[in-house]
């Protein structure tokens, strides 16, 4: 056995074949033997169709079993799942589908719609399994694993798995189309799989991942609340595999039903991505949902995005005896680290970090000095992916060869500090510089969040004739009318927290911040609103 997902599961379905490995909330609950038969089932199907070792497979689904089967089942028989955001509208799904050479696609029946606009286009699409119903020219979920084996024999005609079998996930991050990040099984197990084992002992054989299970022992359980096709909620399944846990699911994302799904599980750990998920969830709690039973949680974690101080401190008020962390990390890098003690959004959050991440000062070409001061893109070495799929001109961006040493260099700046911690102070990509001075969109965007008034906000640079640029928001108030502050107010409370040049000089208010199902925020959305206001004013 090597370090390969689909080996290290079935090692965990084989130490404890009966204890409980998914459930997702009013739907069903699957052991890990259920689950490991099941996606048997779907991977015999799939070879039937001709699926074979590294071949592409899409997940254009909502969260639910079938898609964790379906992920599985793709990395039985050493072929490649494919996450699809299902926001994407036809121009994007056409790209994605055709960049990533999709020989088959397991699609949710409500975005069949999408599916067909751009069918025509993907030659190498030769099979679909449709979810939830029918879809022309589709087998059904229900028909494809209908009758098929349920062993592992004959999963794998072309030879063993590998340690090299390709994970790949798309990210399309805040702007262009969408990339695919190829990892080693072996690297992405270490870097966002828990086998780095970020404060012990990263495992040496494969072997240990099941023996560290004691099948006599209490189960924990896990709830990735985003969405599958995010990154961060795969990772957080997979960690969760591989210490024997039960993963929770709900469809998709609503708050309420989050915490009614915490209490009946009795959820020990919440996965989720940055404000858009934690102040809903908050707030729930402080009101329609108070004094729902939350006992059962430990830790809530959120990756992807960093939680503003305003949103950590309202999440934690509700739920004062829970660890919120807010991880470090990318779909780049898998995990770096930690938010350290007492650092907060201004001037950066600092991070904790693994000794394999620092900042590489690109003009220099060479790591930077802890406590020097200078500002590069953080970058880590050692289990790092090998690139982008179909783009080799991104991959020599990104990743690149320094003192015998692999390294990615991430979208987010930072300094290295003394101590080794790094303070990140946001997506170099997102800067606004305004006449010379440089403002990260996040430190202005914790700020509006902490207006009582405010719900949601989102910062990017207008148009300036004087200064290039100038710092626009785009936010979601709380009230209308009398009770909303007005821009005036907005404006007198973040100078007394910020400095002048990051001052918002022009507010666009909308019913709703643009985000994708992940949590991020729609920059290029929030660009052309400023945009269009700064040309109108």
């Amino acid at each position: 056995m090597q370090f390969n997902l689909a080996d290290l599961f079935e090692s965990v379905v084989d130490k404890i074949p009966e204890k409980e490995a998914l459930v997702v909330r009013g739907v069903k609950r699957w052991t890990y033997r259920e689950l490991d038969r099941e996606a048997n089932r779907l991977a015999h199907f799939l070879l039937a169709r001709g699926v074979g070792v590294g071949d592409h497979v899409g997940m254009h689904m909502y969260n639910g079993s079938e898609y964790v089967v379906a992920v599985l089942a793709c990395l039985k028989i050493r072929a490649v799942p494919i996450n699809i955001n299902y926001r994407y509208l036809a121009d994007e799904l056409r790209y994605l589908y055709n960049d990533a050479d999709l020989v088959a696609a397991v699609v949710d029946v409500e975005f069949g719609d999408r599916l067909e606009a751009v069918r025509a286009e993907t030659p190498k699409l030769k099979t679909v399994v449709s979810v939830g119903g029918t879809l022309p020219e589709a087998v059904t979920y229900e028909d494809a694993v209908d009758g098929q084996p349920d062993d592992r024999e004959g999963l794998l005609p072309s030879g063993p798995r590998s340690a090299d079998d390709l994970y790949i996930i798309y990210t399309g991050g805040t702007t262009g189309m969408p990339k695919g990040v190829m990892w080693r099984h072996e690297d992405i197990f270490y870097a966002g799989m828990a086998g780095g084992r970020p404060y012990g002992e990263p495992m040496k054989a494969p072997s240990e991942v099941a023996g560290s299970i004691d099948p006599a022992a209490g189960q924990l359980s896990t709830f990735p609340v985003a969405p599958l096709m995010h990154g961060a909620a795969q990772l957080a399944t997979f960690i969760s595999f591989n210490m024997g846990q039960k993963v929770v699911l709900n469809r998709k994302f609503d708050a309420h039903e989050v915490l009614l799904t915490v209490a009946e599980e009795k959820a020990n750990v919440i996965s989720m991505v940055g404000d858009a998920m934690g102040r809903p969830l908050a707030e729930a709690l402080a009101g329609p949902l108070a004094g729902t039973d939350m006992s059962s949680l430990i830790v809530v974690s959120s990756a992807g995005a960093i939680l503003s101080e305003a949103v950590r401190e309202q999440l934690q008020s509700q739920l004062p005896d829970v660890l919120i962390r807010d991880n470090f990390g990318s779909t780049e890098s898998g995990f770096n680290g930690d938010a350290a003690p007492g650092s907060g959004p201004a001037g950066g959050m600092r991070f904790t970090v693994n000794e394999r991440t620092t900042v590489y000062l690109d003009e220099e070409k060479r790591p930077a000095t802890p406590g020097d001061g200078k500002v590069g893109r953080v970058a880590q070495h050692g289990n790092v992916p090998l690139g982008y799929y179909n783009d080799p001109v991104k991959t020599a961006e990104t990743f690149f060869e320094h003192d015998g040493r692999r390294w990615v260099l991430l979208g987010d700046l930072g300094t290295l500090e003394a101590d080794g911690s790094v303070s990140v102070l946001g997506r170099g990509s997102q800067c606004i510089n305004t006449g010379g001075e440089k403002v990260f969109p996040e430190e202005v965007e914790a700020v509006l969040k902490s207006h009582p008034g405010v719900f949601d906000a989102i910062v990017a640079g207008a148009p300036d004739e004087r200064f290039g640029n100038r710092v626009a928001a785009v936010v979601q108030l709380r009230a209308d009318g009398a009770e909303a502050p007005s821009d005036a107010e907005l404006e007198e409370f973040c100078k007394s927290r910020l400095s002048g040049y990051k001052v918002p000089r022009l507010l666009v208010r909308v019913a709703d911040i643009r985000r994708s199902p992940s949590g991020k925020p729609d920059y290029p959305w929030a660009k052309d609103l400023v945009t269009q206001a700064a040309r109108t004013a």
